[in-house]
């Protein structure tokens, strides 16, 4: 059974940097897209950043990009994603994701594997 289990959410303050990871069980990312979203109260499920595990290539929301950095490390099979310069309106429960790469990647029905999510909260 595939388990994506996101952790390093918390609570920060306006300017602060949080690190999330996303640790893939019982298979590895090869040949994967994974993706990081999120879920604010009240609004949809919104794509924030995604990279193709083989060939490394990232993609960013247009709010996100300059702050935060998605990575990879294949001896952990794990993706991270870097929150620098936080603000109030990144507060939202954020989802790891892993899915086929020739799909649209900014669309949630793209990833057919998802964590548990990890909340953020920025304060301002």
């Amino acid at each position: 059974q595939v388990q994506l289990v996101e952790s390093g959410g918390g609570l920060v303050q306006a300017g602060d940097s949080l690190k999330l990871s996303c640790a893939a069980s019982g298979r590895t990312f090869n040949n994967y897209r994974v993706g990081w979203f999120r879920q604010a109260p009240g609004k949809e499920r919104e794509f924030v950043a995604a990279i193709s595990w083989s060939v490394g290539n990232t993609y960013y929301a247009d709010s996100v990009k300059g702050r935060f950095t998605i990575s990879r490390d294949n001896a952990k099979n794990t993706v991270y994603l870097q929150m620098n310069s936080l603000k109030p309106e990144d507060t939202a429960v954020y989802y790891c994701a892993a899915g086929a790469v020739m799909t649209v990647l900014t669309r949630p029905g793209s990833y057919a594997l998802w964590g548990q999510g990890t909340q953020v909260t920025v304060s301002s």
